[in-house]
């Protein structure tokens, strides 16, 4: 029975896998089988792993390359010396020493002992039964293939490999500030992508992923006593118990059997990932016609009763991102104590569980949404971070305002303030810089999470909300199961709106440009008012303004933005008045409003708020 619910949840996921609409469009594949055993005592592991790679692609392949992630983990290593050189090293990475009067920041890898690294070695590696030359670069392997990969065809690679669980400091690790003890993120020799623009096989120095999508089945031998979670569907739960048993099921271990093998199958997904530890409790909660979501926490009566809280509003919150996305396309979700922070991987997320609720909501409702826009959704997060982080904190926004006692108008606000904040300060680099390359973190956070998301709020301003909410959804139902590029959200925007937005996807991602519009003058006319118009940033945008009069109504006029070559539908219940386009060449723009002067007592550009006009000093006029 099991064997024929494997074969149809792995063909199911190959037919998601041709989803992408782009003619011509193509995906590697790799299917992962895995058998790894834990010592607890040491926190060493020793596993095997067969993969078969599915080379999608036009080209012939002459070599491959494998993540070893762990290798980070070491004294000299990448990302030990970025650490070092960054002016704004991860907290999380950095011990404060204080050297005379001063305080710097140590790199925490620098000071670890050979029992404390993380590594990943490989031995035997063998491209159908033939060994394979390979050469280790800090956390790359480089793959010499035995013979050649043709296009259409498939290679089966073996080999064997041993790890250490080097001390937590990021994402993964042993014995994090929590206590948790077994944190299992980029622990295994994993295929590296190769895609349209060639092998994305970037050394791990801090940033996010980019993966192969393809199928798991793992097979994980540990202590009796530890409570596993993660990626997959535990294929053996009446055997081992902890919890996952069907109801009614009693499993008894006997007490001569130290060790489980827990099974795992993850159908179609582009990570692997685990935790454990002994004192693990284990609740479920169900989605109604959705998943079944796991939560697994310490024992720790201080956080107990935040972790049941939590429980109903991840249920909640599935169900708005399923509503509001498209539906979870998994039959299971696990939230889990482990790392250091909130962390999202396939299926499941490892979030720190000690905070306020406030603090746990938060960081669930994120990492879940990247269930959607990174795991289904699956961009190249180094190139296009703002894809994944910006998109992830505007679904993370809407669902905490919808289940909020108190809704607010625009729950994107933060971001804008963060963005501007990042435009002030003069350190914006473009989107397209690569997420490694930041000359400092924060500024890379920012573009990430607060730019990004106000990309898409922003296209609501742009297109409307109607159209925007049509939009996340095509995009979702399009591209689901792909890896997108920023040209695809754009054309799904211009298929669902009709409005042409190159100019809009160029300008917020490629430049630092910035939007800034003014009033400029306000003067009689005869019997009606000319208002003048200038654009002082170098972004041109459309403009939505509301005169309010002496009387108390109001009236909208909508300038049209050239570039467009299309009209936003009306977004109030306002009389709207259609101008002119406004052509980006011409500095100032004229309309006129049919009322004298002196019956106006306000002119507004944007009253939403949803433009990001850095300067919003001179986009009011008071009389």
């Amino acid at each position: 029975m099991k064997k024929y619910l494997l074969l149809s949840l792995f063909v199911t996921s190959g037919v998601f896998a041709q989803n992408n609409p782009n003619p011509g469009y193509w995906q590697q594949h790799a299917d992962y089988k895995m058998e790894v055993s834990m010592d607890v005592k040491t926190y060493q592991y020793k596993g095997k792993q067969t993969l078969v790679y599915t080379n999608n692609s036009p080209d012939t392949l002459r070599r491959v390359y494998y993540h070893l992630f762990n290798n980070a983990f070491q004294p000299n290593s990448a990302m030990d010396a970025r650490l070092k050189s960054i002016k704004d090293p991860d907290g999380r990475m950095v011990n404060k020493v204080k050297v005379g009067d001063k305080e710097i920041k140590e790199s925490r890898i620098a000071a670890l002992k050979p029992n404390e690294i993380g590594y990943l070695k490989i031995n035997n590696l063998k491209q159908d039964g033939m060994n394979a030359n390979n050469k280790v670069v800090g956390t790359i392997m480089e793959v010499d293939l035995a013979k050649p990969l043709l296009p259409h065809a498939s290679t089966t690679f073996t080999l064997d490999f041993n790890g250490q669980v080097p001390v937590q400091i990021r994402r993964s690790g042993r014995n994090n500030k929590e206590g948790v003890e077994l944190s299992m993120a980029q622990w295994y020799p994993k295929m590296a992508e190769y895609d349209f623009e060639g092998w994305q096989a970037d050394p791990y120095i801090g940033r996010e992923f980019h993966g192969v999508w393809g199928n798991f089945d793992v097979k994980i031998t540990i202590n009796k006593d530890y409570v596993l979670g993660g990626t997959g569907y535990l294929q053996n739960k009446n055997e081992i118990g902890h919890g996952y048993q069907d109801n009614g099921v009693v499993v008894t271990i006997p007490k001569k059997q130290k060790n489980l093998t827990w099974h795992f199958i993850a159908p179609n997904v582009h990570d692997f990932t685990w935790a454990a530890d002994k004192n693990y409790l284990h609740d479920i909660a169900q989605v109604p016609g959705g998943a079944t979501i796991h939560f697994l926490y310490k024992n720790n009566p201080k956080i107990i009763d935040n972790w049941k809280k939590l429980q109903p509003a991840t249920v909640k919150l599935m169900e708005i991102y399923n509503s509001t996305v498209g539906k979870y396309p998994y039959d299971q979700y696990s939230v889990i104590q482990g790392g250091d922070g909130g962390m999202e991987y396939a299926m499941c997320t490892l979030i720190l569980g000690e905070g306020t609720f406030e603090g746990l909501v938060g960081v669930t409702a994120h990492e879940m949404a990247h269930s959607w826009f990174q795991h289904v959704l699956a961009s190249n997060e180094a190139k296009n971070s703002w894809m994944d982080e910006g998109f992830t904190t505007w679904l993370e926004n809407y669902g905490l305002n919808e289940i909020a006692d108190k809704k607010v108008d625009n729950p994107q606000e933060d971001s804008y303030k963060g963005y501007y904040y990042l435009v002030k300060s003069g350190k914006e680099q473009p989107q397209t810089t690569h997420a490694d390359r930041y000359d400092e973190n924060r500024p890379y956070s920012i573009q990430a999470y607060s730019k990004g998301n106000v990309f898409l709020s922003q296209l609501e301003y742009l297109i409307g909300k109607e159209n925007l909410m049509k939009t996340i959804k095509r995009y979702y139902s399009e591209y689901k199961m792909t890896h997108p590029t920023p040209n695809d959200i754009k054309h799904v925007t211009e298929k669902v709106s009709g409005a042409n937005l190159d100019w809009y996807l160029m300008e917020w991602t490629k430049t630092t440009n910035t939007i800034d519009y003014g009033i400029k003058s306000v003067e009689e006319n005869k019997k009606n008012t000319k208002v003048t118009l200038e654009r002082l940033g170098r972004m041109p945008m459309p403009l939505d303004i509301v005169v309010t009069y002496q009387d108390g109504t109001q009236e909208s006029f909508y300038v049209p933005q050239t570039l467009m070559r299309w009209n936003k539908p009306n977004q109030t219940s306002l009389k709207r008045t259609v101008t002119e386009g406004w052509d980006w060449a011409y500095p100032t723009f004229e309309f006129t409003i049919n009322k004298e002067k002196a019956n106006i007592k306000s002119i507004v550009i944007d009253p939403s708020g949803l433009m990001a006009d850095f300067d919003k000093v001179n986009n009011v006029y008071n009389k």
